[in-house]
């Protein structure tokens, strides 16, 4: 069922119970006004002919001739009159006597002052009557035929007003919920046309600030996500075909020189060697793409637990001097945790892999791009963090590409100086993104650079 089918039938079973609440109250008010404007009725009739009887003493075969007469016409009142002795004094019509008085009611009746009750479909009223210092008891008694029509008649009305309104509301409710939901049905043709291949088109937006061009907005800037995430992934993709291009080209043509032409050993050595540096040269990429993929996972994916930023710290710099012997890295720490004893200011919730990974990335960046291929970390605190500053004194970062150097596969003006694959620092950045840290640069040419990152520690 569809959401405007769904909504309409909601919306005229609502408006059907508030319809159906509004009737009910309409026709039991009518209801009881009648009862009460009937008993009214009945007490006026009672007194009248008790002052008639009793005042002007009127006789009692005329009272019961206009009884009868009346009665022939519509229906009339039936009284009688009793002395508080259960005496009866008068009767409109003793062979009919529907109301069958009895010496308990006509004793309730002296005590209370006034009753009144239904008998079968009879109102029937009871009231105390004082006349020249002695009381009577009076009763009246009718079928309320007119009133009960009418009352008949209301019911009637309401149901069908109350049914000629269900089925307009219903065929309004279609027309509204139609002409509401067009807007979802030309965004839901639109979006059907959305595909990878034309990721540019976009929904219209009314400019309204209704819900539908909220949903609007928000679907197109989610296309707009998408379409940028697309464009890196085509960007991403050509950039590793690019970078593993370079060296397969390289180990398959040292390969093929190797195995058609014949060479001396020392040429063969020295076409081992270049085939093997262009082997680590993949190595190192294809690490460094896992890394980056490692990284871009959802942090509940990824097991964090308490790690000491020294020693990974240590680690990373044992595993960037193990494969670069020549590389100086040293690491100060602040004297004031030298001398305070809690030792949760240099833990951190992370990974201790990622985070390898990214200091290591720092250091290399820092020693080979450095003619003394040195590099410098000094740990501080404060309240809330661990602050790492990796420092060089290289050949810096040109403005222009200070910008841009988080970038993937970015390679700015100085990729002649250093062998590269521009992932090392996006890497960086992802996991101290994931660390729920920052990290920043300050670099002069040729006065070298400075990478300051902040993580939280426990």
């Amino acid at each position: 069922m569809k959401i405007r089918t769904r909504l309409t039938i909601l919306f005229t079973l609502i408006t059907a119970a508030i319809l159906l609440a509004f009737a009910a109250v309409i026709y039991y008010t009518a209801k009881e006004n009648r009862e009460k404007e009937f008993y009214a009725l009945l007490k006026k009739e009672a007194i009248t002919k008790a002052n008639l009887f009793l005042n002007a003493s009127v006789n009692k075969q005329t009272l019961q001739d206009i009884y009868h007469n009346n009665r022939k016409i519509l229906n009339e009142v039936e009284v009688a009159i009793y002395d508080t002795s259960f005496n009866l004094l008068y009767h409109d019509a003793v062979d009919i006597d529907f109301v069958k008085e009895t010496k308990q009611m006509i004793d309730e009746i002296n005590h209370e002052g006034e009753i009144s009750f239904y008998q079968q479909e009879w109102q029937v009223i009871g009231l105390r009557y004082a006349f020249q210092g002695k009381n009577f008891i009076v009763t009246a008694a009718a079928y309320d035929q007119y009133g009960y029509k009418k009352l008949d008649n209301l019911f009637k009305t309401i149901a069908i007003v109350f049914i000629i309104s269900i089925l307009f509301i219903y065929l309004a409710g279609r027309y509204f919920s139609r002409k509401a939901f067009e807007p979802v049905k030309e965004m839901t043709k639109k979006a059907a046309n959305i595909s990878a291949t034309n990721l540019d088109l976009r929904l219209l937006n009314n400019g309204s600030k209704d819900e539908l061009s909220e949903l609007a907005t928000t679907f197109n800037e989610m296309l707009n996500r998408l379409e940028n995430s697309f464009d890196a992934q085509k960007h991403f993709v050509s950039n590793i075909s690019h970078e593993l291009r370079t060296p397969l080209a390289a180990i398959i043509t040292e390969l093929e020189l190797s195995a058609t032409k014949d060479r001396t050993i020392a040429e063969y050595k020295n076409a081992v060697a270049n085939a093997m540096t262009d082997a680590k040269k993949l190595t190192r990429l294809s690490n460094s793409l896992l890394d980056l993929a490692k990284a871009s996972y959802d942090p509940s994916e990824i097991a964090f637990k308490p790690t000491r930023i020294d020693e990974v710290l240590l680690d990373a710099r044992q595993q960037v001097q193990k494969v670069n012997p020549g590389y100086k890295i040293d690491i100060h720490f602040d004297p004031e945790f030298l001398r305070d004893e809690n030792d949760n200011q240099i833990l951190v919730n992370g990974n201790e892999y990622l985070l390898k990974a990214a200091f290591a990335n720092l250091f290399e960046n820092g020693c080979k791009f450095s003619n003394d291929k040195q590099s410098v970390v000094s740990i501080s605190f404060s309240n809330e963090k661990i602050i790492l500053r990796f420092a060089d004194k290289g050949i810096g970062i040109p403005e222009d590409d200070l910008k841009n150097i988080f970038t993937p596969f970015y390679r700015g003006n100085n990729k002649n100086f250093a062998e590269g694959n521009g992932i090392g620092l996006s890497l960086t950045q992802k996991i101290i993104a994931l660390h729920k840290g920052i990290i920043a640069v300050q670099s002069e040419r040729n006065q070298g650079s400075t990478f300051t990152v902040e993580l939280p520690h426990i």
